[in-house]
């Protein structure tokens, strides 16, 4: 059985699609469904089903699929004990962080990354919290930062940290420190919000925050990307609900007016999430660990 197949087959099946294989695999599609069609022939065995939709698996195609992700799980857990003989970890980690995340700690982790692990490979991605919990699943990412994670099948979740979400509004002229009082639920209901669209994790919360004291968000604007709701605040078009790390990080915190939601300040919580069917690898390991301790020094 051809390593590179496996691989190959493991991806179809957890994408459920050629067509989405392909692409994450870089391999055209006919190589791609040659490669898995050659494994069946050799294995005498339909490991799928295709059809209009993409694929589904056979009995035979769970087994394989169980023991594929075992099989390369330990390939890659080989290489790394070998890089750790020649001196340190080595692989490519594939890593998932929320915008305002990114903006706060992504350089500071690439940057000790390279100090500490200069064998291995660190790819860094900013996406929303459902997109990441899709490329968990289907092996894009090895580990996410997920806003107001819930239990979900085939996810390993361990809690980050919890930041505050604060109002952000266009400093006034003139204001030298934020306003000392916090903003409440029902006043936060009549500003015009420039926010992200749904499903977006802190979009979510405001909502379901508001609907506690029956009330729905005021939407001036609709937009997605962090910078692009503190350019769009900082021209006086409407305030915002975004995590303190987010405004502290941009390119002009002096520009804006923070206060607190509530009292006791609203907040919301992330997590560090890992797919259930893929075994965290040592590097993958070190790279949380590394986060961790960026987040802990605050």
């Amino acid at each position: 059985m051809d390593l590179k197949q496996l691989e190959y087959f493991v991806r179809v099946a957890e994408l459920g699609s050629f067509t989405r294989a392909s692409q994450v695999l870089d391999v055209a599609q006919p190589a791609l469904s040659r490669q898995v069609r050659s494994l069946e022939v050799e294995l005498r065995q339909n490991l799928l089903v295709r059809n209009g939709r993409g694929v589904t698996l056979t009995d035979a195609g769970n087994l394989l699929l169980e023991h594929g992700r075992g099989i390369l799980h330990q390939l890659a857990r080989a290489k790394e004990e070998l890089a750790v003989e020649r001196g340190g970890l080595a692989g490519r980690v594939a890593l998932g962080l929320p915008p305002s995340v990114a903006r706060a700690y992504a350089v500071p982790l690439m940057r000790t990354f390279r100090q500490r692990l200069p064998q291995a490979q660190l790819s860094i991605t900013e996406a929303l919290s459902i997109a990441m919990q899709e490329s968990l699943a289907s092996g894009r990412l090895d580990i996410a930062v997920i806003y107001n994670a819930q239990p979900t099948a085939g996810l390993d979740l361990r809690p980050l940290m919890e930041e505050e979400l604060v109002l952000v509004q266009q400093r006034p002229l003139g204001l030298a420190e934020d306003p000392p009082l916090p903003v409440f639920l029902t006043q936060l209901a009549d500003l015009p919000l420039v926010i992200p669209s749904r499903p977006n994790a802190i979009r979510m919360q405001v909502e379901s925050e508001l609907a506690t004291i029956g009330r729905l968000p005021r939407v001036a604007l609709e937009i997605d990307g962090v910078p692009a709701i503190l350019e769009l605040v900082a021209e006086g078009l409407g305030s915002a609900v975004l995590t303190r790390h987010a405004v502290a990080s941009s390119v002009r915190p002096s520009a804006y007016a923070v206060r607190s939601i509530g009292d006791p300040p609203l907040r919301v919580r992330s997590w560090l999430a890992t797919s259930a069917n893929r075994p965290v690898t040592r590097t993958q390991q070190a790279v949380i660990e590394l986060l961790k301790e960026l987040v802990s020094a605050g």
